[in-house]
């Protein structure tokens, strides 16, 4: 049995207990003596109580002395609320808090879906440059009081889209947003524009090369295991007999993660945010309605991913601790906001 058979097989199993576990106890050997975890969390701060706490959840990490590195998946706003330049200035100032090296990858919420009268009836198109603008200021280099380099495509057009390599684990963030991958039609609209098809071709082709990228480097490198981040959920929880068409914008970079992760001997995990609900699954397993969605011939049993908790509701972070020694190579904690 391969090694990554094995961790297949135990991942729901293992994930449970990690959950339920009290923040801190997941093992690992880390650089310094110390566990080498990283945060993620994702749809926040959403209205105006979470605005106004965002700072004392920002301090919270901050103290975790495991936490070496935090991840945003996207959506800094909610659906419902103005896309200004003022507003993404003033979320960019909390991210600069953060003192460990800040990853952020782009929801739909502020810049895909800005179209809606209620976001401000902006062209998306614009909105994605002033988001890059504001948050990739320093192409290369992650947010936070500690920037650190990464592996960017910013020469491509896309700074957002970076990859990084931690303690034997590949990380890319991914700039897939919800919304169907941003080809669900503008308002005034029946179809995706030439331009809104354009944006979403361009960076398509961009994602599949950045996921090829990331196995490349890391079975050079031998990597224990591949962490992808995304703003999407591909495999949206509790959906019966879901129509492909509904997630043809995904369609190329689950064909390429398959492929990729087929081929690499080893676990490999997407973390996503969008549904706003814990969920932690195997979504590309044998027998999965999705397997025939995104026209895939085969399984991919080592393919776990997992959705935080978020939206106005979320009283948690996701806690997410590496240990090369362990099949599993990540186990994870939700740990709770405190008041």
């Amino acid at each position: 049995m391969r090694k990554w058979q094995s961790v297949a097989l135990g991942v729901a199993a293992a994930t449970a207990v990690a959950v339920n576990a009290a923040p801190g106890t997941a093992s690992a050997a880390g650089q310094h003596g110390r566990d080498f975890s990283f945060a993620v969390i994702g749809d926040i701060p959403y209205g105006a109580a979470q605005i106004e706490n965002f700072p004392s959840i920002i301090d919270q990490i901050n103290a975790d002395r495991d936490v070496r590195i935090v991840n945003h998946l996207g959506d800094i706003k909610d659906g419902g609320s103005l896309c200004t330049d003022e507003y993404f200035a003033m979320v960019k100032s909390d991210f600069d808090m953060f003192a460990d090296p800040m990853v952020y990858t782009p929801g739909d919420n502020e810049w895909t879906d800005c179209h809606r009268e209620n976001n401000g009836s902006y062209n998306p198109i614009e909105r994605l440059a002033a988001i890059r603008q504001t948050f990739f200021p320093r192409p290369g280099r992650t947010l936070g009081e500690h920037s650190v380099a990464v592996t960017s495509q910013a020469a491509q057009g896309y700074p957002e889209n970076v990859r990084f390599t931690r303690d034997g684990v590949a990380f890319a963030a991914v700039h897939i947003v919800g919304s169907n991958n941003s080809l669900a039609p503008w308002t005034g609209n029946t179809a995706p524009t030439a331009e809104q098809r354009a944006e979403v071709e361009g960076r398509t082709a961009a994602d599949v090369q950045l996921v090829r990228d990331t196995f490349k480097q890391a079975r050079k490198d031998k990597n224990k295991a591949v962490a992808l981040l995304t703003q999407a959920d591909m495999f949206s929880p509790g959906t019966t007999n879901p129509n492909p068409a509904n997630y043809s914008g995904f369609r190329p970079i689950i064909q390429a993660l398959a492929e990729e992760a087929n081929a690499f001997d080893g676990p490999v995990y997407i973390f996503n945010g969008d549904t706003h609900t814990y969920n932690s699954d195997q979504p590309l397993a044998a027998g999965s309605q999705w397997l025939s969605v995104y026209g895939l011939s085969a399984p991919v049993p080592n393919l776990s991913r997992v959705t935080v908790d978020g939206s106005d509701g979320v009283d948690n972070w996701l806690k997410v601790t590496i240990d090369p020694h362990d099949p599993q190579v990540l186990s994870w904690v939700r740990v709770p906001f405190e008041n």
